[in-house]
């Protein structure tokens, strides 16, 4: 299960993290986020090798706007602390897991 981040505990979640997070930035009224959440919850179970977040940018505007999203679903790969990957809008599984 995808893990919630807020401003509280993103750094330790997500930026001191040993492995790869996929960050997902959705709004729960947003209909492609609608329909990607279902292939990030399979990418979070199926993957014990990496962190897989959520963050709403309703309820956490200030991480969507460090992250520059403007448009949702946003997915943002950060590994050691860097963004290595950024995609927006609905993208197939294997896609998502080729970003990572």
């Amino acid at each position: 299960m995808a893990i919630i981040l807020n401003n509280d505990n993103f750094e330790a979640e997500v930026m001191q993290c040993d492995k790869p997070v996929l960050v997902d930035f959705f709004a729960t009224w947003c209909g492609p986020c609608k329909m990607i959440a279902p292939v990030i919850e399979q990418i979070a179970a199926e993957n014990d090798g990496i962190k897989v977040c959520k963050v709403d940018v309703d309820e956490a505007p200030e991480l969507a706007a460090r992250f520059g999203v403007q448009s949702i679903p946003t997915l943002v790969v950060i590994k050691g602390g860097e963004v290595t990957a950024t995609a927006v809008g609905f993208r197939p599984k294997a896609d998502i897991l080729a970003m990572i």
